[in-house]
């Protein structure tokens, strides 16, 4: 088979097609024919060289919606569409980048639904890691107030639009004005722009602060996050975008307001017994994307032989949603 990999690290010019031999199943996995897949930027940060030591053996990519080949318990039958995500995809076995992948049979859900494979394959990765953050870390509960910072990400949309599902109120933040009528469409009641320090903004608002939060902008802006958050708020960190989740004398009593909780999510946890697949609200939201009741968070799409403009375009920060690939 034809897969998109990366010999060696660098940028979107070291992604070539090489032929490589079509994967084996091994006990516990189940064999899919890839139709299509979003791009993360887990992958650019991969193909920098950002998760230890490189392997240019193996296709990128850490989810895919397609079709099954072969599943030898015969749980899942051919041809039934499907979404899959981590599970050692990228790094223990080739990832979507490859039009034939064998994935662990916890990293997969069937999908009943009539939608296109390419609307299927933005939902995913954002609404896995949403769903994990919002009601296994936070609990959030109908009527309360979410803060999102980060929220023109794909995971920050995937969020917005969840908590609405869910009865929350959503502040969603922003760096630039003209992301605001994005952020209203995906159903924010609040947007605010991200000028760093937005404690002052929140408490002049309606809702005078948030109760929860997710943290998709990471170091430089948790501080003033949970600084945001009512007395026993709690915020959960999720991603790094702008820049290395490290902060540097972290003072515990002076910087974690008092009561205030953190957490930690990482979408590693996807398949484990903690964070079953089979719970999650793929299907639910795949049909409502379907149905067009709820906003879907689909940028653009790219077919395999773009795949260095579509890394230039994920690169870039422009693209206000899920940019997502099609094997031909």
């Amino acid at each position: 088979m034809k897969a998109i990999i990366a010999k060696s690290q660098g940028g979107p010019e070291n992604l070539q097609f090489y032929t490589v031999d079509e994967p084996t199943l091994n006990e516990g996995e189940i064999k899919i024919k890839v139709c299509a897949f979003g791009l993360n930027k887990a992958e650019m940060y991969n193909l920098k060289g950002g998760h230890g030591p490189f392997s240019g053996e193996l296709a990128l990519g850490i989810e895919a919606a397609g079709e099954v080949i072969h599943d030898p318990l015969g749980e899942f039958k051919p041809g039934q569409k499907v979404i899959t995500a981590m599970g050692g995809m990228m790094f223990g076995r080739h990832g979507s980048y490859a039009p034939i992948i064998c994935v662990k049979r916890t990293n997969i859900q069937a999908i009943d639904t009539n939608i296109s494979y390419e609307l299927l394959a933005s939902l995913p990765q954002a609404y896995l890691t949403a769903w994990g953050a919002i009601d296994h870390s936070l609990k959030l509960q109908a009527g309360e107030t979410l803060l999102v910072r980060g929220a023109t990400s794909s995971i920050g949309l995937a969020a917005v639009v969840y908590a609405k599902l869910q009865g929350a109120n959503v502040i969603a933040m922003t760096r630039k004005k003209e992301n605001q009528a994005k952020l209203l469409e995906m159903g924010a009641d609040l947007v605010v722009i991200d000028d760093g320090n937005v404690q002052q903004i929140i408490s002049e608002s309606k809702f005078k602060h948030a109760d929860k939060a997710i943290e998709l902008v990471g170091a430089g802006t948790l501080k003033d996050t949970m600084a945001s958050l009512r007395r026993w708020g709690e915020t959960v960190f999720v991603g790094f975008l702008g820049g290395p989740p490290v902060i540097e004398q972290f003072h515990l009593m002076n910087d974690l307001p008092n009561t205030i909780k953190l957490s930690f999510f990482g979408s590693g946890l996807l398949g484990n017994n903690e964070l079953e697949l089979k719970h999650s609200p793929i299907p639910k939201i795949a049909d409502l994307v379907a149905k067009g009741e709820i906003p879907n968070i689909h940028a653009k799409t790219f077919e395999s032989s773009d795949i260095q403009e579509a890394h230039k375009l994920l690169a870039s920060n422009t693209a206000l949603g899920k940019i997502v690939v099609t094997h031909g």
